[in-house]
Parts: C-alpha cells; structure tokens; sequence
C-alpha cells in the first residue's frame, strides 16, 4: 500500500461529494470539480471521510492509490479554501497588464506578448511585477503558471524574467567576475 495513498481525507463542512459510475463530483463553497476514478481504486466514502482503497494486485496499484488520493485531495481542498500562485516579473522596462481576459506582457521582445487567461483561474496584478493566479482547480493553476513562465525564464546572469516568488535563481559570476 501506498503512505500517501492509506491516508484519510477529510470532508470540510459545506462540502458535498458524489460518486456514481466512477464519477466523483465535489462541490463546495468556491465551485465544483468533477473527474473520473481508475478502475484499480475504488472510493469508500463517509460522512467525514474518503479512502481510497485498492481493488486488484496489479504491479502499479499503490501508484495509482496515491494518485488517486491526491487528486481527489486536491478538489476537496480546491473547493473549499482555494489555490494560489504568485509570480514575480525581474527586469527593467518588464511588467505586466491585465486588459480584459488577458495579460499583456512587456518582457523585452520587440512586441507585447498577449496570454490569455483559461476559464476558472482569476488574476490580479500588483506593482505591475507582482501576478498573483487563483483557482480551485490545482491541475489547471499549475500548468497556467508554468506556461506564463516559460514566456521568459529566469537568466542565472542578471536574474531577468518570470519566476515564482518562492523560486530561487542560482546565480553565475559573468566574464569578469573570475579575477
């Protein structure tokens, strides 16, 4: 068995879960999030509880528990409290601006880069330097934080670009910073 994947998640008042057809449906406060369970789990639900209990003994079974039980961790706690994440712009002239349903980058390329903002995540803008990216779905935050990102990662010289805010950037000395 998995560590990961034995542990209970615990159902937050307010919450409402519902499982049919291998279909778990999890409603909350902030919004609700559906998603369909492998066929090597099974969901045992209470009416405080869900475990995620394995049904055969194929070879990836406690790897898929795991799996199984972070996911549906992740809507519970998405529905009920939210996600967040906080990117930081690093350069002069760089910063951003929120024009409708999209970000309007000025990230030293001789245009501006327009990024639209997918459906379900939320974004305000401080400093214009400082984007900060919510949503109930961890999935969907993650991977719109990734892609802002990768319009311009972080140089290791002068530490210019896009980075997460808890991020480190490991910098390297220059051609004259070996005398």
């Amino acid at each position: 068995m998995s560590r990961i994947g034995k542990q209970v998640i615990p159902i937050p008042e307010k919450t409402k879960i519902s499982y049919k057809d291998r279909l778990i449906t999890v409603q909350g406060e902030k919004g609700t999030l559906s998603r369909t369970i492998n066929p090597a789990v099974e969901l045992k639900i209470d009416e405080k509880t869900i475990k995620v209990v394995v049904v055969g003994k194929q070879k990836d079974s406690s790897a898929i528990q795991g799996l199984t039980r972070s996911l549906v961790f992740n809507m519970v706690t998405g529905v009920d409290k939210g996600f967040q994440r906080v990117l930081q712009i690093n350069g002069i002239g760089y910063r951003a601006d929120l024009q409708g349903k999209n970000i309007v980058f000025n990230i030293g390329y001789s245009n501006p880069v327009n990024f639209p903002v997918p459906e379900g995540i939320s974004v305000s803008i401080d400093k214009n330097n400082v984007i900060t990216l919510s949503g109930i779905d961890k999935e969907k935050l993650g991977a719109t934080a990734a892609s802002i990102r990768r319009l311009r990662p972080p140089e290791p010289y002068k530490g210019k670009g896009i980075k997460y805010a808890e991020e480190y950037i490991q910098r390297k000395a220059g051609k004259t910073g070996t005398k």
